[in-house]
């Protein structure tokens, strides 16, 4: 027993430090990137995000630390943030131009690289649930509009009135957008898409984003968030990423698929390959932030705002929640 102990200790030794200190299990979450400034926050709104943050951290961390699978602990802990109407997803969600509410979402597992997803839905709870079933449930990657409502209905995920994702501030938002006529994009210049990335005890990585869009969207407009390798992408190989911020740039810049790329063949460090992408996003013209998590274990975070609603949590480290550029 002794002699088995100390070849145990000595194999421990030869390991990376790297190694040695990866956790059992990682989580990340986001729940949108832009202008969060301190002066422009009322004490109850960062009330009410932080404790969304919090909760959402728990839920997916409840999952992964019960020895679930990192597509379970993504998919639970992007309900929650869907459910609270603190954030732009689910119930929520931010207007059309018309004045009602499409939502777009998607889901990837690392270690098979399927992928579902579901854009401009109308009646579903949870569309990240949707946007799951649509992977495992159907030949297809990404249903939109009134199909992906009626695949909705018939898998039987649960339905509401259009009527609940509507909030009076969100209506709001799209009445001051109208009358000022400023700009194509959020009046407030937050982008409040959802995701969740994770890393199991298995060692296989995924991630989850889930939006209402942005304010006063027109044309069936769809952004990053549903588009696999733009808003969202997960790779055993590289890493987990899910994005938020100006969808249009996102998707020229194949924000997602770039990081885990760079990571992947280049061998650079999350953060790293994460803060490269993102200032190429920016050159381009493009705002937001991604989160990210791979199989090594590392956790991180990149965005090129004032501030992104943010928190992280492993098996072995303290658990962080985020809203400004200056708190890490």
């Amino acid at each position: 027993m002794i002699r088995l102990s100390l070849i145990a200790g000595a194999l421990l030794m030869s390991l990376p430090a790297a190694a040695q200190d990866k956790p059992q299990w990682t989580l990340v979450i986001h729940g949108g990137a832009g202008v969060m400034e301190r002066a422009k926050m009322t004490p109850e709104r960062e009330a009410a995000a932080r404790k969304g943050l919090d909760t959402a951290l728990e839920a997916g961390s409840k999952v992964l630390a019960g020895g679930g699978s990192a597509l379970d602990a993504v998919e639970a802990a992007v309900k929650v943030l869907e459910d609270d109407p603190s954030f732009n997803a689910g119930r929520g969600a931010v207007f059309t131009y018309d004045g009602t509410n499409e939502l777009d979402a998607s889901i990837m597992d690392g270690a098979t690289r399927r992928a579902g997803a579901v854009a401009g839905v109308t009646r579903t709870r949870n569309p990240i649930s949707l946007a799951r079933k649509v992977m495992e449930g159907s030949p297809h990657v990404m249903l939109a509009g009134k199909g992906a409502d009626q695949f909705s209905a018939e898998k039987g995920l649960e339905q509401v009135a259009p009527s609940y994702f509507a909030t009076k501030e969100r209506r709001r938002q799209l009445e001051t957008l109208k009358a000022k006529k400023t700009s194509w994009f959020d009046i407030d210049r937050k982008f409040g898409t959802v995701g969740a990335v994770a890393m199991d005890a298995k060692g296989h990585v995924a991630a989850a984003t889930s939006t209402g869009g942005i304010t006063g969207k027109r044309w069936g407009r769809i952004g990053d968030s549903p588009v696999i390798g733009a808003g969202t992408y997960a790779d055993d190989r590289a890493c987990a990423v899910s994005a938020t911020g100006a969808g249009e740039y996102f998707i020229r810049a194949g924000v997602a698929h770039e990081i885990c790329a760079r990571v992947r063949f280049k061998g650079e460090s999350l953060k790293a390959a994460a803060d490269i992408v993102m200032k190429e996003t920016a050159d381009l013209g493009g705002t937001g932030g991604v989160i990210l998590t791979g199989p090594s274990g590392e956790m991180a975070w990149s965005f090129n705002t004032p501030g992104m609603y943010r928190g992280k949590v492993s098996a072995s480290g303290e658990k962080v929640v985020a809203i400004y550029g200056d708190e890490d």
